[in-house]
C-alpha cells in the first residue's frame, strides 16, 4: 500500500502542473488541496517513521491546509516550489549527515565504492543542489510574475527536460570516468 501511495504522490507531482493549469476552470483550490493532503496523510499513516519524511509530510499538510483554508487559485502555484525545497533539503542534508544521495543510489549496484568515486557522488550531489535552487527559483519568479501557461510550460515539461538532460549529462560523465580509471 505504502507503494502505491508514494507512486500516486509522484504521478501526481509529475502531473500536478497540467491538472492545475486544465483543471482550474472545473474544480476549486480547496479540492486539490483535499487530494493532495489525503495523499500525503496516507504516506504518513502507512510510511516509515523517519524525521525527514515526517518532517516534509507535516510541510505538506500544512500547505494543503492552507491551501483548503484561503480556497486561492495563486497558491496553487506554489506546490512545486515546496517540493524543489524539499528535494534541495534532502540532497543538501545528504552532503551534511552523508552519505549523499547519490552515493547511497551508486551504492546500490556498486556497494564497495573506490575512494574517487565517493568523491565524484559527492560533486554530484552538489550539482543537483544547484539544480534544485534553481528550479526552485524559477519557479518562484514565475509563480510570481507570468502568466499561469508559462508556470505550467516551466514546472510540467521543461524543468523535467533539464533534470532528463542534467541525468542524461551526468551519466555520460559517469562511462567517460569510469572507462578512463
Amino acid at each position: 500500500m505504502k507503494r502505491l501511495i508514494g507512486l500516486l504522490l509522484v504521478l501526481i507531482g509529475v502531473l500536478y502542473p497540467f491538472v492545475v493549469y486544465f483543471g482550474i476552470e472545473h474544480f476549486a483550490p480547496w479540492q486539490f488541496a483535499l487530494l493532495l493532503g489525503g495523499l500525503w496523510l496516507a504516506r504518513v499513516l502507512t510510511g516509515e517513521r523517519r524525521t525527514a519524511s515526517l518532517a516534509m509530510a507535516v510541510v505538506a499538510l500544512s500547505f494543503c491546509a492552507l491551501l483548503a483554508l484561503l480556497d486561492s487559485p495563486v497558491l496553487l502555484r506554489w506546490y512545486p516550489v515546496l517540493i524543489s525545497g524539499f528535494m534541495l533539503c534532502l540532497f543538501g542534508a545528504s552532503l551534511i549527515q552523508g552519505p549523499p544521495v547519490v552515493e547511497r543510489l551508486a551504492r546500490l549496484s556498486e556497494p564497495d565504492l573506490p575512494e574517487v568515486a565517493i568523491r565524484y557522488t559527492r560533486q554530484v550531489t552538489w550539482v543537483w543542489c544547484g539544480f534544485f535552487l534553481f528550479n526552485g527559483l524559477t519557479a518562484t519568479v514565475l509563480t510570481l510574475w507570468a502568466p499561469l501557461h508559462w508556470w505550467a510550460l516551466w514546472t510540467g515539461l521543461l524543468s523535467y527536460g533539464l533534470m532528463g538532460l542534467l541525468f542524461a549529462g551526468e551519466w555520460i560523465v559517469r562511462r567517460r570516468v569510469r572507462g578512463g580509471a
